[in-house]
């Protein structure tokens, strides 16, 4: 087994990688684990999350559902072929179901827990939910992704 397909050693790379990301940080976005075709993220709540009536903001949703999905993504062998390839892996439908609100007042987190539905050679089909830190359901979402190979 190549280095780089050591499970463990690239759980061990993504998680890093993750922490160290721009946008995530920007987000308050974490990476609390990963396994090929599933994935737990969490963003951690803060005011300027919030939209004028004191609630996360949808779009810190959608983007948690989006990123989860992606980080399911990762440890998948057609993912390590895109990246090998130097190909690109692209969400092409994005769905969410807003089911309650989370107070930035009251919720310290919001975890999503992520799963690859249906992987294809091209169409990746995934469902997520998020919950607070109650364990309350906040959403729910599946998203559509397109891979498409390298030529590298």
């Amino acid at each position: 087994m190549s280095e780089a397909r050591d499970p463990e050693k690239l759980k061990r790379k993504l998680l890093e990688f993750a922490s160290d990301f721009p946008f995530f940080k920007l987000m308050g976005f974490e990476v609390l684990d990963c396994a090929p075709g599933w994935s737990k993220c969490q963003v951690r709540l803060r005011s300027e999350l919030q939209n004028p009536n004191g609630v996360v903001h949808g779009g810190v949703i959608a983007t948690l559902i989006d990123a989860g999905i992606t980080q399911a993504m990762l440890m998948t062998d057609e993912y390590q072929l895109v990246r090998d390839t130097k190909g690109v892996l692209t969400t092409i439908d994005l769905r969410v179901k807003y089911l309650r609100p989370a107070s930035v007042a009251t919720t310290a987190a919001i975890v999503c827990e992520s799963k690859v539905a249906h992987l294809g050679k091209r169409v990746v089909h995934a469902q997520s939910s998020v919950k607070d830190d109650a364990g309350k359901d906040i959403a729910m979402g599946d998203a559509t992704m397109m891979i498409v190979a390298g030529k590298g």
